[in-house]
């Protein structure tokens, strides 16, 4: 199994998806686009993860390699690659097949529950999650819902948490990867952030959380899509 991830800042890093495929002994390879690193062939990977960042759609003026990055999307999707955005990934995903990114209701940022939509009871991997479980959140944006997408999941503050298309593409605006060095390392650099808004924990909340739970959530979508394309 070959696993490329699309990195979108040195502070926003892969947390347990890293960890649980060195425990698969998977093959993880990373390619930085913020710093210029380019873009892989799609025949160097089975699945390809796209991360998180400070970026945004909504300003894809200002960072140009997001288009390209859609363009490996659009190329996976009709290679039938396992996909999976979080976040801005989840927003490219969107983009590239052409729903556009909005701004979210509601800033969120620390642990809120998501609960899930009626389409979730169908789908391989939320109809095993509960109705309503945590997950962390920190995001301004939100993604649009492409043509033929299932819309799985909410949160008070956001409309759009999760959707999949097909059987093998995801994007989770939410953050079920995140681990305490996540967190510490996104305070350290966007601190400035948190504010006393209606969805965003303050620093002490933010490093209290036992991510247990959710990162167990994060590898029932790892599993799933892994073993889809062996």
């Amino acid at each position: 199994m070959r696993i490329h991830c699309i990195i979108h800042a040195a502070f926003e890093t892969p947390g347990v998806i890293e960890s649980w495929a060195k425990e698969k002994g998977y093959i993880f390879s990373e390619t930085h686009t913020y710093r210029g690193d380019k873009l892989p062939e799609i025949n160097l990977f089975d699945f390809l993860i796209v991360m998180g960042g400070p970026q945004s759609p909504l300003r894809i003026d200002k960072w140009s390699y997001l288009q390209d990055e859609m363009h490996l999307i659009k190329k996976s999707v009709a290679a039938n690659k396992a996909i999976l955005g979080i976040c801005l990934g989840a927003q490219l995903i969107a983009e590239s097949l052409g729903a556009k990114t909005e701004r979210s209701p509601h800033r969120e940022i620390g642990v809120f529950p998501m609960e899930l939509l009626p389409d979730a009871a169908s789908d391989p991997v939320f109809s095993k999650f509960p109705q309503t479980f945590p997950a962390m959140h920190w995001h301004n944006d939100m993604p649009g819902i492409p043509k033929g997408a299932r819309l799985l999941a909410k949160t008070a503050g956001c409309p759009r948490q999760a959707f999949s298309i097909g059987d093998r593409i995801y994007g989770l605006q939410c953050h079920l990867e995140m681990t305490k060095q996540n967190i510490s390392d996104m305070i350290a650099h966007c601190e400035k952030e948190l504010s006393t808004d209606l969805y965003v924990d303050s620093k002490q909340q933010l490093l209290s959380h036992d991510l247990q739970e959710i990162n167990n959530k994060m590898i029932i979508v790892l599993d799933y899509l892994s073993a889809i394309i062996k």
